[in-house]
């Protein structure tokens, strides 16, 4: 292989050509690492290089699907022993950590070599990726534009070439955002078909879902091959795969029913770009055979957020007093953004007796949305409500929450429902901008069945391929 051509290859494509004697993941390594020092300074996508670590792993890395291919961890659990996770925050001490998370054990085995970490907002509040911290991450579609959050940083670089696929979690959109705003595939998993152990038994009340940001389907297939599967001692047992998803690509999807909206649960219509993807998009699926109705779950108008977002900041509340009491004492002033301080003292005030209650909120919510899915294959919806914002459009330094996050208040009206719900859901790359920046489209499967996605995921992948689309920041 001419090492030139790295950056066309998805992950199973370079493995392919490590297996095949053409390439060593020692050259896989560097040519990434070059690729890194390159368009980093521009992106700011890799916060943490990890070289010295990651040529040692290369020059003998475990034999595994991804054997060989080099690989960049998220800064937000993406515990390596021996590495800092720092979170995004000035807070975190930047201790290395003792062990690996069973996550990470795992992406290890399936043969990555991790040469990085990547850049997050602090405690991944943000559907951007910015933080006083780090700074921002950039688009390299525009890199004016936002990554989207939080795993941005692993958008960033997965999008540019400087890695074929990255770790990323998902609590609010975290993985389908990115995917969206970098012309990505981002599957979020079921609740529990990922660990979070052996250091958490969930994140955020189980609205956390742990997997990667790739430019391939395979790809997110075969790396869900590699770490699903319950961890000793898990809260959530996602229900059992009756393949593995690899090959669950390489079956034809069937004539589903699926649903489509064109405006949000408010009423609301969306970005015009959007809105013209949801429309072809359905075009298409009615092309290639499905049942296509325009229809939605049955919410009321900001149910998803008013459950949403207090249960986030008491987990936010939680992070913070369990960082505190590691350390020994409470944050300083400037330790934390003043947007982040907002957001923890509303933490603070919710009850546990309230906490509780929205958990059954959203569990009633979640047994509402199944019986929608009952009669429907999947839901597509347009990931965002419009194209990638631009950098900034969030004030990190306003206190008031409602105030800080009022630009971005209709941005993701539909992510932090699979969250709530446990259900999987991906975004595809299958629109662009009359500016030229992705629009993904997201699908929602029904709780336990990535499989169904997978197979449509191919399926589309194949009717219109974004392959050979690359941003302006590549190679």
């Amino acid at each position: 292989m001419a090492i030139s051509e790295y950056a066309s290859h998805d992950g199973l494509g370079l493995a392919a050509l490590v297996k095949a004697g053409e390439v060593t993941p020692v050259e896989l390594a560097e040519e990434a690492i070059a690729r890194i020092e390159r368009h980093n300074p521009k992106l700011n996508a890799v916060v943490a290089k990890l070289y010295e670590q990651g040529r040692a792993m290369a020059k003998s890395p475990a034999k595994g699907p991804f054997h060989g291919v080099p690989f960049l961890l998220k800064d937000a659990f993406g515990d390596m022993a021996g590495t800092a996770t720092r979170d995004g925050t000035c807070f975190r001490s930047g201790e290395p950590a003792k062990h690996d998370s069973t996550l990470a054990a795992r992406f290890k085995a399936s043969g990555v070599v991790i040469l990085g970490k990547t850049n997050v907002p602090e405690y991944t509040l943000l559907p951007t990726t910015e933080s006083a911290l780090y700074g921002a991450a950039c688009n390299p579609w525009n890199t004016a534009h936002s990554t989207g959050g939080s795993s941005g940083g692993s958008g960033s670089a997965v999008a540019a070439g400087l890695v074929p696929l990255a770790h990323a979690n998902d609590s609010g959109g975290s993985i389908r955002i990115p995917a969206s705003a970098c012309g990505l595939v981002g599957m979020k998993p079921t609740r529990g078909r990922n660990p979070l152990g052996p250091d958490f038994g969930d994140v955020v009340a189980g609205l956390c879902s742990e997997h990667v940001l790739t430019r391939s389907v395979r790809d997110s297939a075969a790396m869900l091959d590699c770490t699903h599967g319950p961890d000793i001692g898990d809260p959530y047992y996602a229900p059992p795969v009756e393949r593995p998803y690899l090959d669950e690509i390489a079956r034809p999807p069937g004539k589903l029913r699926i649903a489509f909206s064109t405006s949000d649960l408010d009423g609301k219509s969306f970005h015009p770009d959007c809105v013209a993807g949801v429309q072809q998009t359905a075009n298409l699926l009615a092309d290639l055979g499905h049942e296509i109705v325009e229809a939605a779950p049955p919410l009321a108008a900001g149910e998803a957020a008013g459950l949403f977002l207090p249960i986030w900041a008491t987990y936010l509340a939680w992070d913070i007093d369990a960082e505190t009491a590691r350390r020994g004492r409470p944050p300083k002033e400037e330790e934390l953004q003043p947007l982040t301080w907002g957001f923890y003292e509303i933490g603070k005030t919710v009850t546990g007796a309230q906490f509780l209650a929205l958990r059954e909120q959203s569990q009633l919510m979640a047994r509402r949305i199944a019986q929608f899915m009952q009669t429907h294959d999947a839901w597509l919806t347009p990931t965002l409500a419009t194209p990638p914002v631009k950098n900034g459009i969030i004030d990190l330094n306003e206190r008031d929450p409602l105030v800080g996050f009022l630009p971005l208040a209709d941005y993701v009206p539909f992510t932090p429902i699979q969250n709530l719900t446990g259900q999987p859901a991906i975004s595809l790359p299958l629109h662009w901008s009359a500016d030229g920046l992705p629009v993904g489209m997201m699908f929602s499967g029904r709780f336990g069945d990535e499989a169904t996605l997978f197979r449509l995921a191919a399926q589309l992948e194949a009717a219109r391929p974004w392959k050979d689309k690359y941003p302006k920041t590549w190679n």
